[in-house]
């Protein structure tokens, strides 16, 4: 209750709340809150590329389709690809995080040595040259991007497990000849949460926006899938009559990614006083 009353008074972090916890709720309501659904998908040559209007609020893309429908839907893909990412990213780094802070020994040397050559290079960079060799899909874009990222959680799990490897409840368990196991998953892995679940939600804002990236780019998101990098990425040969087009799915990227970062910076600054914003 204590840490989510000093949340709570955190202004920037309750705005961050409010922007994912809404940018959810789309998501999940999708289908029947975009106004035409159903045509999102299809072609409409006679209605292409028209201003905003009454019947189309955020106007038409070059093949007719409603632009409100296919953000609001692009939604959902966005948040699948965070919530997918991050979690395979977690499922891949968290363990051997954990596995190289607590042994010692040629083990957890080659794990770090691994994690250091990956975060040696800029994680985009990287992402975008494995998209490029695995082939232009959003399935790949989302394995490239999850090969990439699992390095930042070893990182900080690491170093959070060797500074909770020495605490007087890990040497009486270890007295206590309580497996490795056993002391890591339920003791350690519960105290070193808090900079996790701060990543994490850091993290889904920033594979949003390297995932449009990727489909800005060409090699993430395929046509006819409403994903704001592949619809920005369609604009540009309409740019500037066509505003509309491009405005929109970019507008919705930035605030998803700043909803997450304001909300990113709240957590962090209630678990870990000592990463504390200054004001």
């Amino acid at each position: 209750m204590l840490v989510l009353k000093k949340f709570a008074r955190d202004t920037s972090g309750m705005v961050g709340l409010v922007i994912v916890l809404a940018t959810a709720v789309v998501a999940v309501l999708a289908p029947r809150l975009a106004p035409h659904p159903l045509d999102a998908y299809e072609s409409h040559p006679l209605q292409r590329l028209q201003e905003p209007s009454r019947q189309f609020l955020l106007g038409t893309d070059n093949l007719g389709r409603d632009v409100l429908s296919r953000v609001i839907l692009g939604a959902r893909a966005a948040l699948t690809i965070a919530v997918l990412v991050v979690a395979g990213a977690m499922v891949i780094g968290v363990p051997l995080g954990l596995v190289a802070g607590y042994h010692r020994g040629w083990v957890p040397e080659i794990i770090m040595r691994v994690t250091d050559v990956f975060l040696a290079v800029p994680q985009l960079i990287l992402a975008l040259a494995l998209a490029q060799l695995l082939g232009p899909s959003l399935k790949n874009a989302m394995l490239a991007l999850t090969l990439t990222y699992w390095p930042f959680f070893t990182r900080i799990v690491f170093a959070e497990t060797r500074r909770i490897r020495v605490s007087v409840f890990v040497e009486a368990l270890q007295g206590l000849n309580a497996g490795a196991l056993r002391v890591m998953f339920f003791h350690i892995l519960p105290n070193a949460a808090p900079p996790i679940i701060v990543r994490a939600t850091i993290g889904m804002g920033f594979t949003i926006l390297s995932a449009a990236v990727l489909g800005f780019l060409g090699m993430g998101a395929t046509p006819p899938d409403p994903e704001w990098g592949l619809a920005i990425s369609e604009s540009r040969q309409y740019l500037p009559e066509a505003w509309w087009f491009a405005a929109f799915p970019g507008i919705a990227i930035f605030l998803v990614v700043f909803g997450f970062n304001l909300l990113g910076d709240g957590l962090r600054d209630v678990v870990d006083p000592r990463l504390r914003r200054s004001r």
